[in-house]
C-alpha cells in the first residue's frame, strides 16, 4: 500500500460534529480548513468563526490547548471552494439530510483534487445512496467515516465502503485515522446506523421497553447498567442526556425509516418511547438544555417521572443483592440473574439476553466478523466487553441454550431463533466466536484474523478481545525489576519499559522507588525509558492514601518530605540523560499530568488507544535526535484525554 500523505484536511460543516472534528485534527497538528455557509450579515465566515469560538466553551474540552483554535482556517462555500484543491482529505459533516448532502457534493465536485479522498461523517445514512450524487470519477475515492461524539475523546471511528470504493482508499484512510488521530477503526457494512449505533440504539430501545415492563426508575436503571454491568459509568439514561435526546431520537428515526419487520424482526420494539417523545416535545433535550431524564436544581439532582409528568428527587440505588450477583464469574452471574425472582434481576437478564439475541441475528448483516461488533461496542459505547465476549466467557453453548429457551417461551422481543452457526459447526466446537485463528465471519463460515496493514505492524500490543491470540504486555519481554508496585522490563535490550502495577496506576512510594531504579537502569545500560500503562489508564497521580500513615506518624512535615521525593522523581524523569517517554492513555491526573516527557512525533498512536507504538520505542533508540540542553527538550501542555460515555 502506498503511503497516503495528508497535508491538509477540509471539514465541511461547522456544526457540533464538524467543529469538533476540526478541533481534533488541530490537536494532532493536522492543518484544517473549516467550511460553512456564507453569513447573510457581517463577515462572510461568521458562522465558522462563531463555531470555533464555541469550541473554547465546550465541556469536555474539544481542544487540548484553547489557543489552538486560531490554527483552524475558516472558509465559506461561496468564495473559498477553490481551497479544496489543496486538501488531501475532505470530511463532510453537515446535517443528516440526504438532499442537503447531495446538493453540497454537486457544488464541491469540480474543486476536489484528483488524489483526494472524500468522506461523509454520518451516523446512519446510506453511503451508497450518498455516493450517487458524486461524479463517477469521484465515487472510487468516496466512503463513510463516522466519528463518535465527542471526537477528541471517543476511540471509535467507523469506515464504510460503497460498492465502488477502491479498497486501497479505505486502507489509506484507516492508516491515517489510526496513526495521526489515535483512533480505533472498525469497518462496517452500509446498513442503517452501521454497527455501533445499530447494536447500541437497539439496546437502548429494548432496555427502555424492559424498564417499562418491570417498573424501574431511571436512577435505579443507571445504577444497574453502569459500571456494575461493565459499561459506561453514566448508565443508560444519563448517557442519553449527555448525547442529547434529540440526537438519540434522530438515530431512532433512522432505524424506523430504513428498516421494517422483514429486515429486522425486532422492529416492533423500535417505536419512540413515550417518555423520550414527551421530553423532546417539552424541549428537555438533555445536558445541553439543562434538563432531560435528569435535571439539576441547585445541589440536587432530580429525575423525570412520566406518571407525574414532573421532576422528582433522584438518588435511588439498586438492591445490593444484584450488585453481588454482578461480581460473580460470568457464567454464574448470568444463571443467577436468569433465575432471580426480583424485577431488577429479571430486568438485567432480559437486557443481556436481548443483546446476545440481537447481535447474533444481525452479525451477518452489519459486520464482517464478530470482532467488529465487540470492538465497536467497546470503543463506541464504553463497554468493558462486547456482547460476544461476555457470551463466550459465560459458556457459549450454555448461554445459547438459555437464550433460545426464552425465545421459544415467548419471553424474548423477537421470535426469530438464533442462527444455526451458534449451535453447530466451528463456533460451537471452539466455544465461541473469538479464537487464536481469528474471529467468526458468518458470511465465509471461517475464523478470520485481524486485517494486516502496515499501520498495525507498529502496534506491538494491540487491544485483544477475549479468546484472541496475541502478545500480552504483562508477560512479554525480559523483566529487569519487579515488585508489587511496578514492573521494569525490556523488549529488545535497548529501551527500558516501566509499567506501574498499583491500583489505577497510582504513584505510591514503592512505585516511585521503582521508577527511580528504572531511570538508573536506563541511564546506565540502555538508550531510553518509556513509562507505559499497558491496557489501563495512565495514572491517577500521587497515592494520597499511602501518605496517610506518614501523616498520622509524623504530621505534615513527613508528608512534605514525601511530596518533595515525588517532585524529585518528576525532575529525574524530565532531565534524565536518556530520552524518557510518557505513553499517556486514558487519564493523567495530579502529579502524573506533569510528566511532560512525551515524544510529540509519536504520541497520537497511543494517546487514545491501548496499542504500544513502535514509534515511541524507535524514538528512544535514536538518542542523537534528543536535544542535549534541557531547555530545548520537547514539552507538551496537553493532559491526556479520558474516555467518556457519549456514543454518537
Amino acid at each position: 500500500m502506498s503511503r497516503f500523505n495528508v497535508k491538509k484536511v477540509a471539514v465541511l460543516g461547522a456544526g457540533v460534529m464538524g467543529a469538533q472534528i476540526a478541533a481534533h485534527l488541530v490537536n494532532c497538528k493536522v492543518p484544517v480548513i473549516l467550511f460553512d455557509l456564507a453569513a447573510k450579515e457581517g463577515p462572510k465566515n461568521a458562522i465558522a468563526l462563531k463555531a470555533i469560538d464555541n469550541l473554547k466553551k465546550l465541556k469536555p474540552a474539544p481542544l487540548g490547548v484553547a489557543e489552538d483554535a486560531e490554527l483552524i482556517e475558516v472558509a465559506n462555500y461561496d468564495d473559498d471552494l477553490k481551497k479544496l484543491k489543496g486538501c488531501d482529505l475532505i470530511i463532510e459533516a453537515i446535517a443528516e439530510r440526504m438532499d442537503w448532502k447531495s446538493d453540497l457534493y454537486a457544488r464541491i465536485a469540480p474543486h476536489v483534487a484528483k488524489h483526494a479522498i472524500v468522506a461523509s461523517n454520518t451516523s446512519g445514512l446510506s453511503i451508497t445512496r450518498l455516493s450517487e450524487a458524486l461524479p463517477e470519477a469521484l465515487r472510487p475515492r468516496f466512503c463513510g467515516i463516522h466519528f463518535f461524539n465527542p471526537p477528541r475523546y471517543m476511540v471509535l471511528v467507523e469506515l464504510i465502503a460503497t460498492p465502488t470504493t477502491r479498497p486501497e482508499v479505505l486502507d489509506q484512510l484507516e492508516a491515517f485515522v489510526t496513526t495521526a488521530l489515535g483512533k480505533g477503526v472498525v469497518r462496517a457494512k452500509d446498513t442503517p446506523n452501521f454497527i455501533a449505533n445499530r447494536i447500541g440504539i437497539a439496546g437502548m430501545l429494548t432496555t427502555m421497553k424492559e424498564v417499562e415492563k418491570y417498573g424501574l426508575t431511571f436512577d435505579v436503571v443507571d445504577d444497574l447498567t453502569g459500571k456494575r454491568l461493565g459499561r459506561a459509568s453514566s448508565g443508560t439514561f444519563r448517557t442519553i442526556d449527555v448525547v442529547g435526546l434529540d440526537t438519540v431520537g434522530h438515530v431512532i428515526r433512522t432505524l424506523q425509516d430504513n428498516l421494517d419487520e422483514k429486515m429486522d424482526s425486532f422492529y416492533g420494539s423500535f417505536g419512540t418511547p413515550p417518555v423520550l417523545q414527551k421530553l423532546i416535545e417539552s424541549g428537555h433535550l438533555g445536558q445541553k438544555a439543562k434538563a432531560g431524564f435528569y435535571k439539576k436544581q441547585g445541589r440536587d439532582i432530580l429525575r423525570f417521572d412520566l406518571e407525574q409528568g414532573e421532576y422528582v428527587p433522584s438518588g435511588e440505588k439498586a438492591n445490593e443483592v444484584y450488585g453481588r450477583m454482578l461480581r460473580k464469574p460470568a457464567g454464574e452471574r448470568l444463571r443467577l440473574l436468569r433465575d432471580s425472582e426480583g424485577p431488577q434481576g429479571q430486568f438485567l437478564w432480559a437486557i443481556l439476553r436481548n443483546g446476545f439475541h440481537y447481535a447474533a441475528v444481525h452479525l451477518k448483516d452489519i459486520a464482517e466478523t464478530a470482532r467488529d461488533v465487540d470492538q465497536a461496542m467497546r470503543w463506541g459505547f464504553g463497554m468493558k466487553q462486547g456482547p460476544f465476549e461476555l457470551w463466550q466467557e459465560a459458556g457459549w453453548l450454555d448461554v445459547a441454550k438459555m437464550v433460545q429457551e426464552d425465545i421459544d417461551a415467548g419471553k424474548a422481543l423477537s421470535k426469530q431463533p438464533l442462527p444455526e452457526w451458534v449451535f453447530k459447526g466451528p463456533v460451537a466446537e471452539a466455544g465461541g466466536v473469538h479464537t487464536e485463528q481469528g474471529s467468526w465471519n458468518p458470511t465465509t463460515g471461517q475464523f478470520e484474523p485481524r486485517r494486516q496493514l502496515p499501520v498495525y505492524e507498529r502496534q506491538l500490543f494491540p487491544e485483544l478481545l477475549r479468546g484472541e491470540a496475541g502478545p500480552r504486555p504483562d508477560t512479554a519481554g525480559k523483566t529487569l525489576l519487579e515488585t508489587d508496585a511496578i514492573r521494569v522490563w525490556t523488549l529488545d535490550d535497548e529501551v527500558v519499559i516501566a509499567t506501574l502495577k498499583t491500583k489505577m496506576r497510582a504513584i505510591s512510594p514503592d512505585a516511585g522507588e521503582g521508577l527511580m531504579e528504572a531511570i538508573n537502569l536506563a541511564e546506565a545500560d540502555y538508550k531510553g525509558l518509556v513509562v507505559w500503562p499497558g491496557d489501563d489508564p495512565f495514572s491517577v497521580g500521587a497515592d494520597l492514601q499511602a501518605m496517610l500513615p506518614g501523616y498520622v506518624a509524623g504530621g505534615a512535615g513527613l508528608v512534605d518530605s514525601m511530596e518533595k521525593e515525588l517532585q524529585e522523581l518528576m525532575l529525574r524523569l524530565r532531565y534524565a540523560n536518556v530520552p524518557t517517554v510518557a505513553a499517556i492513555r486514558g487519564m493523567a491526573l495530579g502529579e502524573a499530568a506533569r510528566w511532560r516527557c512525551i515524544a510529540r512525533s509519536a504520541w497520537p498512536s497511543w494517546r487514545a488507544t491501548s496499542a504500544w507504538s513502535k514509534s515511541a520505542w524507535a524514538w528512544c533508540r535514536a538518542p542523537a535526535a534528543w536535544p542535549t540542553s534541557p531547555a530545548a527538550r520537547p514539552r507538551t501542555r496537553r493532559p491526556a484525554p479520558a474516555r467518556t460515555c457519549c456514543p454518537f
